[in-house]
């Protein structure tokens, strides 16, 4: 790379690229980038069109020297890249809706990125995206490989050991808890310094340190906190969270508070349906507002989406990589011995040390013993998923979908897999082999 970058999004139709397209163009005095290829499957050409012609305007406002590319030619735009991000969904919005709402009939969470949802999210993605990591190890063997793609951990993982692809899994969570921060005590982010333990989507934060006070007591007095659009707003329980010690991840209201939560997926589905419902109505107001030739730049509504951050997540750790800035950013890598009770390979979500030849986990200073039993038994979850994935082994499936905390039994696990793997079909090749 001589004259600027070459940056490919893989899913490029999605109702997030602009978000994308914008910090490209804010930042492109540090984030030199020259062409820049949104790439989605023929299903999705309808979405990739609206995005790419709301992409080009953007660009041509900025009046910046980019070079925006539509295509379903994945290997074209892959060959040469310097970045390639992924934030695809196999299976479209009807997938996620499948996976949220069968659960919900055996008295299950039923969400996309955990338990038995999430787990046939992960059988769906991964081989896609190992696929993806075959055409980069061949075509950009240099390229670096942002992954958004949920469940970003266990895909990350996934990658991590099954291909040679520098690749590092992206999550817009831990951004926005620093945000949320930020606001709170008023203060620039680089003088709240904030230590995350566990998975993506299954992390807590044991360390809150405000221009060197520590603030954690305070905020484990506050039961409602942080949270995101796609989650129940519930407040915990005082007591429980002043001696977790810790402030937990939104997302671990569905093991904490499996009850309260499940009663408030079933009450929202029987009044609005899943969430992919709720987001195919955002989504479809949003490709209304990109198609009007008029607009040159990211709407407001795109907030209403959720999953915000995640621009400033991609744009953010670009920027480092490339210059090596030696940030701190909250990634998601391979363990290495940063929990020692997690093998090596382990996917964890940490703050790193952002260097040109890639982040370097950071010492933990305080992992609670507490805490420990549910990481390491969502991990081993984890990686059964991964390896009945890349297997295609029904086996190994069943074991993974009965060690989920999430699922009670033996019974329910088998009926669930039974029915959602039948209704995931179409896109799980490595389970039902033709001829």
């Amino acid at each position: 790379m001589t004259d600027g970058l070459k940056v490919v999004v893989i899913g490029g139709g999605s109702s997030y690229t602009p978000e994308l397209v914008e910090g490209f163009i804010r930042y492109h005095h540090e984030l030199p980038v020259r062409e820049l290829w949104l790439v989605d499957i023929e299903a999705g050409l309808h979405k990739l069109e609206i995005v790419g012609k709301l992409a080009k305007r953007m660009v041509e406002r900025s009046g910046l020297p980019i070079e925006v590319h539509l295509t379903t030619d994945r290997r074209l735009a892959i060959r040469g890249a310097d970045f390639v991000s992924t934030q695809m969904r196999v299976g479209m919005l009807e997938a996620r809706g499948r996976d949220e709402s069968i659960p919900l009939k055996y008295g299950v969470i039923g969400q996309e990125t955990t338990g038995p949802g999430g787990m046939m999210k992960a059988l769906r993605t991964i081989p896609v995206l190992l696929d993806i990591c075959r055409d980069i190890e061949e075509l950009a063997p240099n390229a670096w490989l942002l992954n958004f793609t949920n469940p970003a951990g266990i895909v990350t993982e996934a990658i991590h050991r099954h291909s040679n692809v520098r690749s590092v899994g992206l999550c817009n969570s831990p951004i926005g808890l620093q945000k949320w921060l930020t606001s709170a005590y008023e203060v620039a982010p680089d003088r709240i310094y904030t230590e995350f333990v566990g998975l993506n989507h299954l992390h807590w934060v044991t360390r809150v340190d405000v221009d060197g006070v520590d603030k954690l007591p305070e905020l484990l007095g506050n039961t409602e906190g942080f949270s995101g659009k796609n989650v129940p707003s519930q407040g915990w329980d005082a007591e429980f969270l002043r001696s977790l010690g810790a402030l937990p991840s939104y997302y671990l209201k569905y093991f904490y508070m499996t009850k309260e939560m499940l009663a408030e997926q079933e009450e929202s589905f029987a009044r609005d349906g899943n969430r992919a419902a709720v987001v195919k109505r955002v989504e479809d107001e949003l490709f209304q507002l990109y198609a009007d030739p008029e607009l040159s730049e990211k709407p407001k509504q795109l907030e209403q989406r959720g999953g915000a951050f995640y621009s400033e997540a991609a744009v953010n750790l670009m920027r480092s990589l490339y210059n090596g800035t030696n940030d701190i950013q909250t990634l998601n890598v391979a363990n290495n011995g940063t929990l020692d009770f997690l093998p090596k390979e382990a996917s964890i979500e940490v703050n790193c040390l952002v260097t040109k030849n890639g982040p370097l986990p950071l010492p933990l200073t305080n992992v609670p013993t507490h805490v420990k039993g549910l990481i390491h038994a969502v991990k081993t979850y984890e990686q059964l998923t991964i390896e009945a994935a890349v297997a295609g082994d029904r086996g190994i499936a069943l074991q993974a979908m009965v060690h989920h905390p999430l699922v009670p039994n033996v019974e329910t696990a088998v009926k669930l897999l039974d029915e959602m793997l039948e209704a995931n079909r179409d896109y799980l090749p490595q389970f039902f082999p033709q001829g």
